[in-house]
């Protein structure tokens, strides 16, 4: 199974950037598989998920956090 065909655009980018899914799995100490299950970043994992892909909070879940611009 294939990460970056199967999830959103936003899982996918993180997977890429992070590494692919094992990386990104370990990075979070969760099992690979758990990532194809997304249908988008559950907000318990946005932190780590942000520090293993480099993409803001914000990018991966606008639905929760608002980009720094628009807290101003």
């Amino acid at each position: 199974m294939d990460a970056h065909n199967t999830a959103l655009p936003i899982v996918a980018r993180a997977v890429r950037a992070a590494g692919g899914p094992s990386r990104l799995a370990d990075r979070l100490g969760i099992r690979s598989p758990s990532i194809y299950s997304w249908t988008r970043i559950p907000a318990a994992r946005v932190a780590g998920v942000e520090a293993a892909s480099g993409i803001p909070r914000h990018e991966l879940r606008p639905d929760l956090w608002s980009a720094p611009e628009a807290r101003r």
